[in-house]
């Protein structure tokens, strides 16, 4: 595998190299991104729970350091928004990196961290589309963030229909009945 330039200036906060400090190429593929909050989440579940996440409502709360209300103009014209966070109460060691069965049910089968949503990813990152009720300065309120209180948000996009998918989508009979009450 050749070695890879890396553009300093294009990638911002993203060390990527050995512990020499040679850029990318076969001996390292170490990527360390350095990712701030934009905000957190205020109010809600204060405990993590797997289901039932449509009855709640919280605040994402903007950092005030980094943004003023204008980084939320238009947002509320938007029904729903996809946002990104950081599993931060998942303990390192908690990771997991291979097959489990989700929620440790035994009637379903192992599968891969890759082809589940449970938390305890390799980045610990989560992804979830919730319901915009009202835009207020630097705070969105919202209903169905499948996030608790406290929770680090590292970035918000307005959900659009044409980012969904194109065509047919299928998943297993399991997913189906894991999801069956975690919005309800």
């Amino acid at each position: 595998m050749a070695d890879r330039a890396v553009d300093r200036d294009r990638v911002g906060d993203v060390v990527d190299g050995d512990k020499d400090g040679n850029a990318g190429g076969a001996a390292s593929h170490e990527l360390d991104v350095v990712c701030r909050p934009v905000g957190w989440v205020v109010g809600g579940r204060a405990e993590v729970a797997d289901d039932h996440w449509d009855r709640e409502t919280a605040v994402i709360r903007l950092d005030a350091e980094q943004f003023g209300p204008d980084a939320l103009y238009g947002l509320a014209d938007f029904s729903h928004l996809e946002v990104v966070f950081h599993f931060d109460r998942v303990a390192p060691e908690k990771i997991e990196s291979g097959a489990r069965r989700p929620r440790g049910n035994p009637d379903w089968p192992l599968v891969g961290i890759f082809a589940q949503r449970g938390k305890n990813r390799p980045n610990r990152l989560g992804v979830s589309r919730c319901r915009v009720l009202a835009v207020e300065g630097l705070e969105v309120r919202v209903a169905g963030l499948d996030a608790v209180d406290g929770t680090p948000v590292l970035d918000i996009k307005p959900h659009m229909a044409e980012f969904g998918p194109r065509g047919e989508t299928t998943q297993p009979e399991w997913s189906v009945e894991l999801m069956r009450e975690y919005y309800e």
